[in-house]
């Protein structure tokens, strides 16, 4: 039944909401595009303008989306002189349209992937093994070590089960 109403979706019912476009899968290369901030910049200013260029939404940047970081930047150069919720909502905002925040990529159906192939550990996580080799690997021992009886265990005095709280 359809949320909010006492009738069942029509059968082969279409979704007039359906997103128009496909997603868009970008990977996380580290690459530097874009120019660099010309002029007299704080170092916070140019950490910022470094950030959007190393970013993988800049594999989508046309020069109209560079011209529009090139004219934020004087407003977060502002901003990190004097912090006021004014420029912060002007710096979020155009930066909104950017993609700057998972949210932002969702609704713009963008995904973001890492560089390395699936089947490899991430660096930042490399001590983690993936589910399916811990699954392969339980099954294995538990092929070849078949669960020794009740009568063994009491014999041993080797349960290690938990008492019972």
């Amino acid at each position: 039944m359809a949320r909010g109403t006492m009738h069942p979706p029509k059968p082969g019912a279409a979704r007039r909401n359906a997103p128009q476009h496909g997603e868009t899968t970008l990977r996380d290369d580290g690459v530097v595009r874009g120019v660099e901030l010309a002029g007299e910049w704080s170092d916070e200013t140019r950490h910022w303008h470094e950030t959007w260029r190393r970013s993988p939404q800049a594999q989508l940047f046309l020069a109209t989306d560079w011209g529009r970081l090139a004219l934020l930047a004087p407003i977060v150069e502002a901003y990190f002189r004097r912090p006021s919720a004014a420029a912060l909502s002007e710096i979020r905002m155009n930066e909104e349209r950017l993609g700057a925040t998972v949210v932002d990529r969702m609704r713009a159906r963008m995904r973001v992937v890492d560089e390395e192939p699936d089947d490899a550990p991430a660096a930042r996580g490399s001590n983690v093994t993936p589910i399916s080799a811990s699954r392969a690997s339980i099954r294995a021992r538990m092929a070849a070590d078949p669960a020794p009886e009740p009568a063994e265990l009491a014999a041993t005095g080797t349960d290690d089960d938990p008492a019972p709280f």
